[in-house]
C-alpha cells in the first residue's frame, strides 16, 4: 500500500494509505455509524457521489458476500476506514475488502485518524473532499473539488442498476403466497423494496423513476411504495409533480413511501425540505413515535428531511428523531397513505399489508 491523502475543501488535510482501486477519487464526505454492515453501505444507492467514512475502527472482518447485496454496481465514490481487515473469518465469506473494491473501481484510503475526521465532519458539516496520491494540488484542482456538486443522481443511480423494471420474479430470505400487486415506485432502491414486498406476500410491478403518474395507475396495483433514493428532493420536480397527479387520482389505494420517497411525498403535499449538516446515517438512529412512549432504534442513509413546521393540515408526524428532533414520518388523514424517513420495519410492513388487506 502507498502513501495517499484525503483533502476536504476547508484545508485539511489527512494522510494515510491507499488500498482498493488504484485512483483517485472527488465526492461528498460523509460518515455512518454502522459497526457491521458494511457490505449494505457499499452497495446502497443513497450514497451515489459520496466518499464514505466508517466511524467503527475495523471493517471486513466477516469478509464479502454476495448474498448480502443486491444486484447492480456499487454507487459510493470511495471508501475510508481505520483499519481493514485482511484475513476475513466467516463460512459464507468469498473474498475480502480489498479485492472487492478493485473489482468494483472504488479507491478506499485506511490508516487515518477517522475519529478525528468524524469530528470534523460532525463540527463543520459535510463538506466536498478528494482523495490524492499527493498532498498537494493546483488551484484549478482546488477550485474544482470545493465545486464538486453531484446532480440529477436519481436518473443516474437507477440508469446504472442491473435491476431491471418488471415484475420481480422473486427474492432473498423468507417468502409466502403473494396476495397483492404492489407497484414499486423505484427511485434507487427498489431491489431491496421488493425483497421485503415479497417476503410480505406482495408482487412487486417496479415502476421505473420518470414514470407518469397514469403509466401506475394502469398497472391496476393494489398498492403503491415509494422506495428510497440518493440525494436532494427537491431536485426531481418532475417527479414530485407525478406524486401530487397520483395522490390526485389514485382513489383510495393504500401508498407507502419510504427515505427520498418520503421526502419527494412531503413536498407533493406542500410541505418543505431542508439539507441537515451532517445527515442521519447508521443503524443506531432512536426514534419516537407520536402518542406513545415507544422508542424504536432504526437504520437510515440520509441527509435531507422533511421540516416538522411545514407539514400541511392534512399531515402529523409519526415519528420524531430523538437526537436532533428531526421528522421521521407521517401520516396523511385525508388518504390511506404513510412514510417514513428510516428503512422500514416488521411494523411499517405490516401496517402497509393491512391497510391493502383492508381497501
Amino acid at each position: 500500500m502507498r502513501n495517499a491523502y484525503l483533502l476536504l475543501e476547508n484545508g485539511a488535510v489527512f494522510e494515510g494509505r491507499s488500498f482498493g482501486h488504484d485512483a483517485e477519487a472527488l465526492g461528498e464526505l460523509v460518515f455512518t455509524t454502522k459497526m457491521t454492515g458494511y457490505l449494505e453501505t457499499l452497495s446502497d444507492p443513497a450514497y451515489y457521489g459520496q466518499i464514505v467514512l466508517q466511524t467503527f475502527p475495523l471493517i471486513g472482518n466477516y469478509g464479502v458476500i454476495p448474498q448480502d447485496f443486491g444486484p447492480g454496481p456499487m454507487y459510493l465514490k470511495a471508501y475510508i476506514v481505520r483499519e481493514w481487515c485482511q484475513e476475513p473469518s466467516n463460512f459464507r465469506s468469498e473474498g475480502n475488502l480489498d479485492s472487492f473494491l478493485c473489482d468494483h473501481k472504488i479507491p478506499g484510503l485506511c490508516g487515518i485518524d477517522t475519529r478525528a475526521l468524524t469530528r470534523l465532519i460532525r463540527d463543520n458539516g459535510c463538506m466536498n473532499a478528494m482523495i490524492s496520491r499527493t498532498s498537494e494540488i493546483t488551484e484549478e484542482q482546488w477550485a474544482t473539488l470545493r465545486g464538486y456538486r453531484a446532480s440529477e443522481v436519481v436518473a443516474a443511480a437507477c440508469d446504472d442498476s442491473n435491476y431491471s423494471p418488471g415484475v420481480y420474479p422473486g427474492a432473498l430470505g423468507q417468502t409466502q403466497e403473494r396476495k397483492w400487486n404492489v407497484a414499486l415506485w423505484d427511485f434507487g432502491d427498489g431491489f431491496r423494496a421488493s425483497q421485503l414486498l415479497v417476503n410480505h406476500g406482495c408482487t412487486p410491478i417496479t415502476i421505473r423513476h420518470n414514470a407518469s403518474a397514469g403509466s401506475i395507475l394502469a398497472a391496476k396495483p393494489d398498492g403503491i411504495m415509494l422506495t428510497g433514493g440518493p440525494g436532494d428532493p427537491a431536485e426531481n420536480p418532475h417527479i414530485i409533480e407525478e406524486v401530487r397527479k397520483l395522490i390526485g387520482r389514485c382513489e383510495g389505494i393504500p401508498i407507502f413511501a419510504v427515505g427520498l420517497g418520503h421526502q419527494m411525498l412531503a413536498l407533493a403535499r406542500g410541505a418543505k425540505t431542508t439539507k441537515l449538516k451532517f445527515g442521519n446515517r447508521g443503524a443506531n438512529q432512536p426514534v419516537s413515535e407520536r402518542g406513545t412512549k415507544n422508542v424504536f432504534v432504526t437504520a437510515q442513509n440520509h441527509g435531507f428531511a422533511v421540516v416538522p413546521d411545514s407539514l400541511p393540515d392534512n399531515a402529523v408526524m409519526s415519528y420524531k428523531n430523538i437526537n436532533d428532533g428531526t421528522c421521521e414520518g407521517i401520516d396523511y388523514t385525508d388518504i390511506p397513505t404513510f412514510s417514513i424517513q428510516f428503512d422500514p420495519t416488521e411494523n411499517e410492513m405490516k401496517r402497509f399489508v393491512r391497510m391493502i388487506d383492508h381497501q
